[in-house]
């Protein structure tokens, strides 16, 4: 009775953990549809005063600001060389490298639109490529960047460029490919180049300054994400994700670094401004993320606030340098957009291992990712890795699943006595229970021995969970015949009605004549609720659960017929 008390509780407590999963606060957020429409929307209007300060000259020893102290310049009005046609404000020119294809404005540079080739926007839609940034169907996801005097900028977002390649593609043999847009300005001649390379989300924007002026120019680069709140198509249901600034940040006290994030909701209320030296700031979302890089050893202030127009910005400034009359001064500023592969974000920038958050269960999480990714290798599908992590698990458990079986067939076999003693001492709880552990230390069974292999597989169980909500590589991830998708529920809830049927099976492999009527009646009712139950969650998940179990039912029979080979073996020997 103990153990299949403890089995009820413990199933009870699973439903409980995924029901305050499904129904956290921020769950409902408006989610966009997955079609994406091909019209973009117009440029916001101009806001010249929403231009960055400059990062002081002496940024080392000046101590950070507040985002109330900000003295925001004014920028400047910046033209085309002379010998190039007037820039169209909607104007834009396409870059596309194996990997992306990004759309750039001729007003302030802007990249306002990059697509990642190779992820489908839904499994429904799997040619239409996803936007991770992007300004159309009412969204906003872009980047701005420019440079930044003490006194006034020299460009901003705003500045109108011209270029003479209007698309860019990266060539076979080539590994990387340059957009060159350039601006005259009063005092200076500016090249805006940004560089992408093959196979790769890492890319930079370049600033080439030449100082054609008398006097000498202090500028800071800046670069800043601005975007809205939606949520990109074909997320899990009934799940909680992130969405909002992350930022890699220094401790107060200098020693080492923080992975730190807040929801888009909360930025108001939280929004900040630190300098410091190393980091990173950016956006976090579902199984992508977008961040500005800084120099490991050189100085920089981050901002996250809401954008005056609409939206938020995530913000980096620069170290701020001398520019003197005729020479020339290369600015350099990394960013990265792209999905959380985890075998490539340690080599992005120190800290972006960390946006792949699995919560507390990190520790096992992590792990599982690790041999599912072997398996995978092996297999080349992602459901029959699964599988194999199954078996796995299993087999690592099976010493303890052993005494589970051992303790459920004794119990059941002693089942006829235990009745006895619950009808003899029917009025005497506590000589019933003395009664119980009597018989319990004479057959030498424990009937809380079957409870550890559950107990323990349960955090593997939730573990996976968070693997297959967070894990990119599993994004759109087919397995057989209908799922298309090990990510997101199984659309004919097959998987789901198959685990119900072989939790049931279970059950009756393992007996219920120990239990009260009022216990049997709801552990009857256990598999059609938790099948039910399953039908919201990743079928990657039921898979592992439906696997579990057909194991369990296979070692149970195998370990049951084993005991009775025992059993009538030691009969034999008395005779």
């Amino acid at each position: 009775m103990e153990n299949r008390r403890f089995v009820l509780i413990a199933l009870l407590a699973v439903v409980g953990f995924f029901l305050f999963q499904s129904w956290q606060d921020d769950y409902g957020s408006a989610r966009n549809g997955d079609a994406q429409a091909e019209s973009a929307a117009p440029l916001p209007p101009a806001n010249p005063d929403d231009v960055p300060a400059a990062l002081p000259v002496d940024a080392g020893k000046t101590a950070p600001t507040t985002p109330t102290d900000i003295d925001v310049p004014q920028a400047v009005s910046a033209k085309a060389p002379a010998d190039a046609p007037p820039a169209d404000p909607g104007a834009r020119v396409v870059v596309e490298t194996d990997v992306v294809r990004a759309e750039i404005a001729l007003q302030g540079g802007q990249l306002r639109r990059l697509e990642l080739k190779g992820y489908g926007v839904s499994a429904e839609h799997p040619e239409q490529n996803l936007s991770l940034l992007d300004d159309r169907m009412g969204r906003l996801f872009i980047l701005q960047s420019g440079l930044v005097g003490t006194e006034s900028a020299l460009v901003t977002h705003l500045t109108e460029f011209s270029t003479k390649t209007p698309h860019v593609r990266l060539a076979d043999g080539q590994d990387a490919v340059e957009l060159v847009l350039t601006a005259s300005v009063d005092g200076a001649e500016v090249r805006k180049i940004y560089r992408f390379e093959r196979d790769r989300y890492l890319a930079e924007i370049r600033h080439e300054v030449t100082n054609t002026g008398a006097a000498a120019l202090d500028l800071s680069p800046y670069a800043r994400f601005q975007r809205t709140a939606f949520a990109t198509g074909g997320e899990p249901r009934f799940a909680m994700t992130f969405t909002g600034t992350a930022f890699y940040e220094q401790r107060e006290d200098g020693d080492g670094y923080r992975f730190e994030k807040i929801k888009l909701d909360d930025v108001a209320d939280e929004a900040f401004e630190k300098q410091q030296t190393g980091g990173w700031i950016g956006f976090l979302q579902h199984y992508f993320v977008t961040a500005i890089i800084n120099d490991p050893d050189a100085v920089a202030t981050f901002a996250t606030r809401p954008a005056a127009d609409q939206g938020y910005f995530a913000q980096y400034v620069g170290a701020s340098r001398t520019v003197a009359p005729g020479e020339q001064q290369v600015f350099v500023t990394p960013f990265f957009v792209g999905p959380k592969l985890q075998d490539r974000l340690p080599d992005i920038a120190p800290g972006m291992q960390l946006t792949t958050d699995y919560g507390i269960l990190t520790p096992i999480s992590g792990p599982l990712f690790w041999v599912l990714s072997k398996f995978h290798a092996l297999t080349g599908n992602w459901g029959f890795a699964i599988i194999l992590l199954t078996l796995l698990v299993k087999g690592a458990m099976y010493k303890l699943s052993e005494a589970q079986y051992r303790s459920m067939a004794k119990m059941k076999k002693f089942a006829p006595r235990i009745a006895d003693i619950r009808e003899r001492y029917s009025d005497n709880r506590e000589a019933l229970q003395k009664a119980m552990m009597d018989l319990y230390k004479k057959e030498g069974f424990n009937p809380l021995a079957g409870c550890w292999p559950l107990l323990l597989q349960f955090p593997v169980f939730i573990a996976l969970y968070w693997v297959l909500l967070e894990s990119v590589e599993l994004r759109q991830a087919p397995f057989i015949l209908w799922i298309d998708d090990l990510a997101l529920p199984d659309p004919w809830f097959v998987l789901p009605v198959l685990f119900g049927i072989s939790m049931w099976v279970q059950q009756k492999i393992s007996g219920q004549q120990m239990m009260d009527p009022t216990q049997q009646k709801i552990m009857m009712v256990m598999p059609i609720m938790l099948a039910a139950f399953f039908t919201f969650f990743q079928s990657g998940l039921v898979l592992y659960w439906l696997t579990s179990n057909l194991i369990g039912i296979a070692q149970q029979w195998y370990i049951t017929r084993k005991l009775e080979r025992e059993d009538a073996a030691k009969a034999a020997a008395r005779r």
